[in-house]
């Protein structure tokens, strides 16, 4: 009487289980024996491996990227804010020391009768501003030349001219570099033409 054979699929699931149940050595190319189920376990550790690397580099480029775009929205805002100061400024409705926190220094840089560093917006306007314009018969209007961003720094390059009040014009050309935070200035740096300003400085009165 004829034994009844076992499925083919039956007796290749058997013949796998009992494979990895035996600690079955093969050479590797440099003739060191290798462990079929340490291989096994090697090739899931490397798949894990893979996919952890995978994550990290996702969730760091990602990051980057969020980055970047925060950095650009801010500089553009912080572009647009002082954009609008000397918009205004030009037109006579407001001006760029608007946008002065009240404790931000501003520094005027070079050898003017009035470099220094002012310690808060009061003592700027106080010591310069008011005083320069009290100089003036028509006042100040800006031309920008050319206005930047990076980060929180806003570097804006122009031109400003006016009529002093002995009928003189007054022309000079100035670079600014104001550091924003929430659309204030905090710090600020001041250069310009130092001979033209001591000049008018000097020869007309308040």
């Amino acid at each position: 009487m004829s034994q009844k054979r076992m499925p083919l699929t039956d007796r290749m699931r058997g013949s796998g289980h009992a494979l990895m149940a035996l600690k079955v050595k093969v050479p590797d190319p440099l003739g060191h024996l290798l462990d079929l189920r340490e291989i096994s376990r090697g090739c899931s550790c490397v798949r894990s491996t893979i996919m952890t690397c995978f994550v990290v580099l996702f969730a760091t480029s990602f990051g980057e990227i969020a980055m970047a775009q925060t950095k650009d929205d801010i500089e553009t805002r912080n572009k647009a804010v002082v954009q609008a100061s000397f918009d205004a400024w030009r037109a006579g409705t407001g001006s760029p020391y608007d946008l002065l926190a009240d404790d931000a220094s501003w520094t005027i840089v070079g050898h003017s009768v009035a470099s220094k560093t002012y310690p808060s917006k009061e003592a700027f306007m106080s010591e310069v501003i008011r005083p320069f314009n009290a100089r003036m018969s028509v006042g100040l209007k800006p031309t920008i030349r050319n206005i930047y961003a990076d980060g929180d720094t806003v570097i804006i390059f122009f031109d400003a001219s006016g009529t002093a009040r002995d009928s003189k014009p007054y022309e000079n050309t100035y670079a600014w570099l104001l550091d924003m935070r929430d659309g204030q200035v905090v710090k600020a740096f001041a250069f310009f033409d130092s001979v033209v300003f001591n000049e008018f400085w000097q020869r007309v009165k308040p």
